[in-house]
């Protein structure tokens, strides 16, 4: 039976033999308190590679294999750890990024906690501010990625096939036009459906059950495959909450669009055409 990429806080408390992976983004919130032995996967430093020019790659373009590698190698991460990432977002910004960077790299045993740092402190985990100094290992034995992406030019061959399906995971605003706060212009990728990573969780932060994703994403795929679907955001790193959900629902082989919204909408000659169309 495929392992769940969720697990609840109260499970990690049984496992303390895990690598625990801290995603939050703020450096400072990290070295002011984390769990024991927690490793600190920084965004911009450990998941993803500069973006000098957003209008190829986007602004969070995946990290070489050959760096991530290294990174996990620098942590004590093997093919045989079991890995467990937190962030204090509901695993809708690095954490999800992680664990799909993880599983791209060929690795089973991932997971993402269940409503963040807050569930694993109500669960009675603790803080601490000492670095953990884990035994470097080797790099990761990975050379390629074997998880699913595509690039703008494959989004572009796919919006309009009526056998597949773009998913933009941002929210209805920023889809819609309405406004955009990170990047110079406002719209969506024509023939893009949206659909807010946000539905993927329930009021308390926490997400759906496998049976209620996989109600939601039947009426989202409306009859596609996963395997004929693209996901996108504006950078890349939420769409893999979405990513996380759908593999949670059993709907496996939907791809990543790494440059998302934040490299499509930098290319003039696929941004002009008319943001509402469909």
């Amino acid at each position: 039976m495929p392992l769940d990429p969720i697990i609840s806080a109260r499970e990690v408390a049984a496992l303390p033999d895990a690598v625990l992976v801290d995603c939050r983004v703020d450096p400072a919130a990290y070295r002011t308190g984390h769990l024991p032995g927690a490793r600190h996967a920084q965004l911009e430093r450990d998941l993803a590679a500069p973006a000098p020019d957003p209008a190829h790659g986007g602004r969070h373009p995946l990290p070489s294999v050959h760096d991530f590698a290294a990174t996990l190698g620098r942590w004590g991460i093997t093919p045989s750890s079991r890995v467990i990432a937190y962030d204090d977002q509901n695993g809708a910004n690095a954490a999800a990024r992680f664990w799909w960077l993880l599983s791209a790299m060929g690795h089973r045993d991932v997971q993402v906690v269940d409503g963040g740092l807050a569930a694993l402190l109500a669960a009675g985990g603790t803080l601490t501010a000492d670095e953990p100094a884990p035994a470097a290992r080797p790099p990761y034995p990975a050379t390629e990625l074997v998880r699913g992406r595509v690039d703008i030019d494959d989004v572009e061959r796919s919006r309009s096939a009526a056998v597949r399906r773009l998913i933009d995971v941002r929210a209805g605003f920023r889809y819609r036009g309405e406004r955009e706060p990170f990047d110079p212009i406002a719209g969506h990728i024509p023939g893009a459906r949206n659909a807010p990573f946000a539905d993927n969780l329930r009021a308390d932060g926490t997400f759906k059950t496998a049976d209620e994703l996989g109600a939601l994403y039947a009426t989202v795929l409306d009859g596609i495959s996963p395997e004929q679907t693209i996901v996108h955001c504006g950078s890349g790193v939420t769409a893999c909450h979405t990513l996380l959900a759908l593999e949670r629902a059993g709907l496996h082989g939907a791809k990543l669009y790494v440059g998302s919204w934040s490299e499509w909408c930098r290319n003039p000659e696929r941004a002009r055409e008319p943001q509402g169309s469909q």
